[in-house]
């Protein structure tokens, strides 16, 4: 998938690819400053880079959660981010019609949610607009049952796909990644670990979902050493502060090391 996208840089470079940036848009300046953060890493790293931002959050445990600063304001700071650093992005869409909606405001790479996963009407929507698909494993489903979503993005006439690991449900409020998995699912795509959302803990009594970031590390050395072929990290000056999904993310000025022992990971298993 990294090689078909035109605004990818360091596509030779022989390292993973990343995919990270805030969990939602909350803002212009905010998505600008982490956006400048990561591209000057990748470039340091050799690093093929994608901005990840939310339009749009749908899936929430209460309804008074953030949901996002509205779709048309936060997709036009994703587009003035991609076409400012010259870098692809990519957004999460829940509708059939975000598909075209997302596309028309020049998104790259259209991720399904792993709790869609299945709709089969929103990948064939993604697929057709003939943007990038990447397919979020369902926590409730096998390695092997993916491959059924990536036919469907190529039954649709597009070769531009990749599977993304979050993790696996393990009893009510908890998460685990199978690393078995990974090569499992690379017999049909190219697969990244979604390494802050398979840390997440889900359903807290709290209605807040909860995290482990202290494993963040531990879990992406271990992707890069079992042969993932992306990694996507979301990250926050101040995750304490973030509107959503603060418990599991990455404290953006710690990236910097993180990125550099990965890299070094990953030379060390080419």
């Amino acid at each position: 998938m990294i090689q078909l996208l035109d605004k990818i840089h360091h596509k030779d470079s022989k390292n993973f690819f990343l995919i990270a940036g805030p969990c939602a848009i909350e803002g212009e300046e905010m998505a600008f400053e982490i956006a400048e953060k990561i591209v000057n890493l990748s470039d340091k790293y050799k690093i093929p880079y994608i901005f990840k931002g939310s339009f749009k959050k749908a899936n929430r445990s209460r309804v008074d959660s953030f949901t996002g600063i509205g779709d048309e304001k936060a997709l036009e700071i994703i587009k003035k981010v991609g076409e400012h650093f010259n870098i692809p992005t990519t957004t999460d869409i829940h509708e059939n019609a975000h598909a075209e909606l997302a596309a028309s405001y020049g998104v790259d790479v259209l991720q399904i949610p792993a709790f869609l996963v299945r709709q089969t009407d929103l990948v064939v929507a993604a697929a057709k607009t003939g943007k990038a698909v990447t397919l979020k494993k369902g926590q409730f489903l096998s390695p092997e049952s993916m491959k059924f979503a990536v036919q469907k993005v190529l039954d649709s006439g597009n070769d531009k796909v990749a599977i993304i690991e979050r993790g696996n449900s393990f009893g009510y409020t908890d998460l685990v990644v199978d690393f078995r998995g990974i090569p499992t699912m690379q017999h049909y795509a190219p697969v990244i670990l979604d390494v802050t959302h398979s840390l997440q803990q889900p359903n807290q009594n709290s209605g807040v979902t909860g995290g482990r970031p202290e494993l963040i590390e531990t879990i992406a050395k271990a992707g890069i050493a079992v042969g993932t072929d992306g990694i996507f990290i979301e990250t926050h000056p101040d995750p304490s502060c973030a509107k959503s999904d603060g418990a599991n993310m990455l404290k953006l000025d710690l990236l910097d090391d993180l990125l550099g022992k990965l890299t070094r990971v990953r030379e060390a298993i080419l």
